[in-house]
């Protein structure tokens, strides 16, 4: 019996801060009109989807995030759905369990709003991918108190600087940011 070969898959090198918010830009910046889950209109747009598909990418994303977790945490909470991937290889990386929560609850079968364990009594850090207003991550925070979990600290790739460190704040959650707005502009500048 002849042994099968496997394919090489090449391994990532340790990207710099500033030239991962400079790969971050090049991918996932778009021009255009939108209209963000916040409501508010923009002239660009970062496809988080376009990053977190590029495994170097997000493998980096994820190293550096791991920097970040604050002492204690006991799951990642990764926000449906952009968060997900980013709190399955930020597991990887760090070794602390992932959940993925739910924008509402399912209405069959569990009905569970987190998936992948208890979240009761858990001490949790929020995992998203982009920022803007911070409307969802108040909603997710607030199911995910309710049903027992500790929730003192949010994490997320980007923040584009529109509201959402001071709307966390006023929930009594501490927000860190991988990359700003502000930072990845300067970034493909350089």
């Amino acid at each position: 019996m002849r042994r099968a070969e496997t394919q090489r898959y090449p391994t990532s090198e340790k990207m710099s801060r500033d030239e991962l918010a400079r790969r971050i830009y090049e991918i996932s910046h778009i021009k255009g009109h939108f209209r963000l889950r916040s409501g508010q209109l923009s002239d660009e747009y970062f496809d988080k989807y376009l990053f977190e598909a590029q495994p170097d990418v997000l493998r980096a994303i994820a190293e550096q995030m791991a920097q970040l977790i604050p002492i204690g945490i006991q799951a990642l909470a990764g926000l449906e759905m952009g968060g997900i991937p980013v709190a399955t290889i930020l597991s990887q990386v760090s070794g602390i369990p992932a959940l993925f929560v739910r924008k509402n609850a399912k209405e069959y079968g569990t009905c569970k709003l987190a998936e992948g364990g208890d979240v009761s009594g858990r001490n949790l850090l929020i995992i998203e991918d982009v920022v803007t207003s911070g409307g969802q991550v108040v909603l997710s925070v607030a199911d995910l108190r309710e049903r027992g979990a500790v929730v003192e600290n949010v994490l997320c790739v980007i923040d584009r600087e529109s509201g959402g460190r001071e709307s966390l704040a006023k929930e009594g959650l501490s927000f860190r940011a991988l990359v700003t707005m502000s930072e990845l502009k300067i970034a493909c500048k350089g």
